[in-house]
């Protein structure tokens, strides 16, 4: 089994929410099936069941993200991709979200250029390091054509269209400390809270909200969003596991909020309103979300 004393860090999760993807080692083709076989073989699965949450994993993956900039020639992608995941198993199937952390540096390095100031951008990340870096992607891409990230990533907020593959029978909270601590003086377990739900009900959830907001709110904000988080999840094993994990977003909204956090119900119960033709309804519980969100985005602010 994986040890523990990957807690045995100060580093917090960043305010970062996941949505993953978990295939079937059946999903995998040779030679990469046969490796990560022997990835969980050797490592044991980070969580076993569906009530067990995946953070000393991920938190583990900070620290060596953030152990590669610390260093005296900081590397703001790796030279390769490190060959880790995520693996979760259930019901004796074994499930893996691979890292692909490089590829996934590239994706945010794009992200970055389009969203902040030019001037921000130059003076964290000089134009030869981004223009190196982008040489290197599009040679990459050439030999992977098919490359796609199994982990999608949004700072300071879920994104709404996140929330739509996932029912609220599909929630886990688990309270600081729950699973217990990593030993003697360390830091309790963190709090969690995350959905996970079986591929094929994340794509019949996401199919029926298309539908009806096509029709009933057309050109809406939701809409291109669901398309979006549709085809991405047409990408992967039928028989796979998607996950929503709130990952540090849990400090900021606290325990009580936490305890309290019910989106995806209420996105759930806006669209059935559409659906019945409850505009007025619908607009509300869209409004009270977006109005939630944007007040946690806000807390980016402050000092």
């Amino acid at each position: 089994m994986r040890s523990v004393t990957v807690w045995r860090t100060t580093v917090l999760p960043p305010y970062t929410a996941q949505l993953r993807v978990y295939e079937p080692l059946a999903a995998f083709p040779e030679p990469d099936r046969a490796r990560w076989q022997a990835y969980a073989a050797e490592h044991g699965p980070d969580a076993e069941g569906p009530s067990r949450p995946v953070t000393a994993a991920a938190l583990a993956e900070q620290r060596a993200a953030l152990a590669a900039l610390a260093g005296l020639t900081p590397r703001p992608l790796p030279e390769q991709e490190d060959g880790r995941a995520f693996v979760r198993a259930l019901d004796g199937v074994v499930y893996v979200c691979p890292w692909t952390t490089r590829l996934r540096g590239w994706l945010a390095l794009q992200e970055l250029q389009r969203t902040l100031p030019a001037h921000l951008v130059d003076t964290a990340l000089p134009p030869a390091l981004r223009a190196a870096a982008e040489a290197d992607r599009a040679q990459w891409q050439q030999e992977h054509p098919d490359a796609r990230p199994w982990i999608a990533s949004s700072r300071w907020e879920v994104p709404l269209r996140w929330f739509l593959p996932f029912g609220e029978e599909d929630r886990r909270h688990v309270p600081a400390g729950e699973y217990g601590s990593s030993g003697e003086g360390e830091r309790p377990e963190p709090a969690a809270l995350f959905y996970l739900t079986p591929m094929v009900q994340a794509r019949r959830r996401v199919a029926r909200a298309y539908r009806v907001l096509r029709e009933r709110a057309p050109g809406g904000p939701l809409v291109d969003g669901a398309e979006e988080v549709g085809r991405w999840l047409e990408e992967f094993h039928p028989r796979s596991l998607v996950e929503l994990d709130y990952g540090g977003l849990v400090r900021l909204l606290g325990p009580r909020a936490l305890a309290e956090e019910r989106s995806v119900g209420e996105l759930a119960d806006g669209l059935g309103s559409l659906r019945a033709g409850d505009t007025t309804a619908a607009l509300r519980a869209y409004e009270v979300l977006t109005a939630r969100w944007r007040r946690v985005l806000a807390l980016r602010q402050a000092s």
